[in-house]
């Protein structure tokens, strides 16, 4: 069942392979230039599994930042997986011990792949969403290792690789973008992130803006579900 699973997400998680591989790199590379070496790399990216958040923790180590700070900014950056989390609780359910990995493992990417799954005959649908975890997870780890090793051995100038983490995000917006007929949750989501930061301000907006996301979609809930299923009955 799960060599099916493993065999079917494969495909799936080519693109964000080779995103992970990139950034995974970047973050070794800049983990290893701050002091800390590939042993590091490898178990940060084993038990964080945050990229954006082992981005930030870079620089909280270099920095020495107390616990309070770190589990603050921590909690500020990752505040957005409240939604990933409440999106994904029809398709965590019924998996058993796998649940726990798969709320652990939910990054951006692995949502972005989750949310938008067509999961393939013959395979049971639980297995390839944790096929597709695990996976992801893998490539995280591996570009992290070969970041690491690689600062280790060779001189880089890491000025501006954090933006890897951006231009991925990038990508997967635009591809969110073209494989959803509705765009109505990313037009809100972008329209009260710029009346937050307008309002707000890059300090005190993030938090506010997610909260009144979470709203507005939970609201427009049963509108987008049922456009969802007038779009799948046009497809058939």
């Amino acid at each position: 069942m799960y060599r099916r699973a493993f065999r079917a997400a494969l495909p799936a998680t080519l693109p964000v392979m080779m995103g992970y591989l990139s950034i995974g790199i970047a973050f070794g590379l800049m983990l290893e230039a701050a002091g800390y070496n590939v042993i590091w790399a490898f178990f940060m990216s084993l038990t964080i599994y945050a990229g954006s958040g082992q981005y930030m923790g870079v620089e909280l180590l270099r920095n020495g930042a107390a616990l309070t700070s770190v589990a603050v900014l921590t909690l500020i950056l990752n505040f957005r997986h409240l939604v990933y989390g409440l999106s994904m609780l029809e398709k965590f359910l019924g998996m058993g011990w796998k649940k726990l990995y798969m709320i652990f493992s939910l990054t951006d990417e692995t949502y972005a792949l989750l949310a938008s799954a067509r999961v393939p005959e013959r395979v049971d649908p639980h297995a390839y969403y944790f096929a597709i975890a695990v996976l992801d997870h893998g490539y995280w780890i591996l570009g992290s290792v070969i970041g690491g090793a690689a600062g280790a051995l060779l001189q880089f100038d890491t000025t501006g690789i954090d933006f890897a983490m951006t231009a991925l995000f990038l990508v997967i917006a635009v591809e969110q973008w073209e494989s959803y007929p509705s765009h109505l949750p990313a037009l809100l989501g972008c329209g009260i992130t710029v009346a937050a930061l307008v309002l707000l301000g890059a300090e005190a907006m993030l938090i506010p803006a997610l909260c009144v996301i979470i709203l507005a979609l939970l609201l427009l809930r049963v509108r987008l579900d049922r456009q969802e299923e007038a779009d799948g009955k046009e497809a058939v």
